[in-house]
């Protein structure tokens, strides 16, 4: 199974476009009235820090995640939406063999949802990766967690068959 999100470049941009003009707007606001108000300044300061935490909570949150699950191997990657054409520092990429696989969990928190694979190295020791699942679908993670579970079982399996 293959899936991503990448139709949501388009809307992550649209909020990014909308946080910077109503920094502007909010600016020229706040400088018209700075006359009547006493403290203009602090009130400014505020909205600003208010912004600029709402502008590095999107972007952080903003991170495309493709699953690919065809084959032997599956490929799990998450990177940044804007400037990961040109600029790869935010890129994550696990893959491993089916087999390997013994546990997965999606979490939800309060504005982030991540999925975490429990997988096994070449070397038998036991690792976990976490990813950001928050703009995926609910559709495509439930498909997700369907080919995980699928996965998880067969590995139960076939390693209770081999003991």
């Amino acid at each position: 199974m293959r899936t991503n999100n990448s139709k949501v470049k388009n809307t992550i941009i649209s909020v990014y476009f909308i946080l910077i003009v109503l920094a502007i707007v909010f600016a020229v606001v706040f400088n018209l009235f700075s006359d009547l108000t006493p403290n203009s300044t602090v009130t400014f300061v505020v909205i600003s820090c208010v912004f600029v935490l709402l502008f590095f909570l999107v972007h952080y949150i903003s991170k495309f995640f493709e699953y690919d699950s065809d084959g032997i191997k599956v490929v799990v990657t998450n990177s940044g939406l804007l400037l990961s054409d040109n600029f790869n520092y935010r890129e994550k990429i696990l893959e491993f063999k089916k087999s390997d696989l013994y546990a997965y969990k999606f979490k939800n928190y309060l504005i982030l949802r991540t999925l975490t694979f429990f997988v096994k190295d070449g070397r038998d020791k036991k690792r976990n990766e976490t990813f950001n699942v928050t703009l995926m679908s609910r559709k495509k993670r439930r498909y997700i967690r369907q080919s995980l579970s699928k996965m998880v079982k067969l590995n139960k399996n076939s390693q209770s068959i081999n003991e």
